[in-house]
């Protein structure tokens, strides 16, 4: 491969990388998924580029890759295959539903998992992402019969899903994942990161969202110096996507609403994974994002005072 058509490939990459993972990110109900998903399928892309030839649409090349490594996720994720007759199901007559219909622009990644894969994918490719039936149809790989059915259909349950009654709360952390993940935020409201990188196991990764890799403790801990060297940032423990996270808040610009978050997974004491989505705002658009209810006034009470401290020169992370 070329530097000019590698160059290209990357060029291509970070004007749609939002959008592969708007598209990810609610085929699977999760921020952090559909990250992983986007960095699988951009690994396959680049693979396969080389012996591709000219590809005559390549954004649509790209989000059929991201398709399929999608459903081989959720394949995964069920232990088991998915319905082969997705296609047939989604042919029966559905009532028609006009263009103008846009109820999945603000729906939440969570309620879109209730759709069937084929209803999912259709409503998210045009209600949210804005490609054409025909668009639907090759990325898919459905009929344009079924693209326009699953469509119709997914609207119609879309809109029925949003006249029930709100849903309930993700579930909140156990007593012991709450501690975990408080004494690991605490770290970085005292600024004390000898204590956050105690917490780190030894084979730990580390992902700064768009940005870089890292692995293995001695790596993942030199990423804490530029969090000790900003004054930019506050902190509090949540949950996002039903995922143990740390919220990041910007005192530039508020303290009601996260900037951002870093999800984290734990084993036993140690967290073993880390998506830090600082460069990755998008992220951000459609996630179930919830402050520990038992920290929430208090973070925001004490974000609040140190607000208000002198002001000092801050460093970007």
């Amino acid at each position: 491969m070329t530097d000019d058509a590698r160059a290209e490939f990357e060029r291509l990459v970070g004007e749609l990388r939002p959008k592969l993972h708007r598209y990810c990110a609610r085929m699977t109900g999760s921020a952090v998924d559909g990250e992983d998903i986007v960095q699988d399928a951009l690994i396959k892309a680049l693979a396969a580029l080389p012996n591709v030839g000219v590809i005559d649409n390549p954004e649509g090349w790209l989000f059929r890759i991201a398709h399929n490594t999608a459903l081989d996720f959720l394949r995964r994720r069920a232990r088991g295959p998915m319905m082969q007759n997705d296609e047939a199901l989604d042919m029966i007559a559905a009532p028609d539903s006009p263009d103008r219909d846009h109820e999945a622009a603000t729906t939440s990644l969570r309620t879109f998992m209730r759709l069937p894969a084929l209803q999912r994918s259709a409503v998210i490719l045009k209600d949210v992402l804005g490609h054409s039936l025909e668009e639907v149809g090759s990325i898919t790989g459905a009929s344009g019969a079924a693209a326009k059915s699953a469509l119709q259909r997914g609207r119609v349950r879309l809109r029925e899903f949003a006249s029930e009654p709100a849903d309930v709360s993700l579930p909140m952390l156990s007593d012991v994942m709450r501690a975990r993940l408080i004494k690991y935020v605490e770290g970085f409201k005292t600024g004390d990161f000898d204590t956050v990188r105690a917490t780190l196991a030894d084979d730990v990764k580390l992902d700064l969202v768009a940005k870089l890799s890292r692995r293995g403790k001695s790596e993942v801990g030199e990423y804490y110096a530029r969090y000790a060297a900003s004054e930019q940032w506050a902190f509090a423990a949540g949950v996002v996507d039903g995922r143990a996270a740390m919220l990041v808040y910007d005192r530039e610009i508020s303290l009601e609403t996260p900037a951002y978050f870093v999800s984290l997974d734990f084993d036993g004491d140690r967290v073993v994974s880390i998506h830090d989505f600082l460069f990755a705002r998008y992220a951000m658009d459609g996630i179930d994002l919830s402050p520990l209810s038992s920290q929430a006034s208090s973070e925001v009470d004490a974000m609040s005072i140190v607000l208000q401290a002198p002001s000092k020169s801050t460093t970007r992370t």
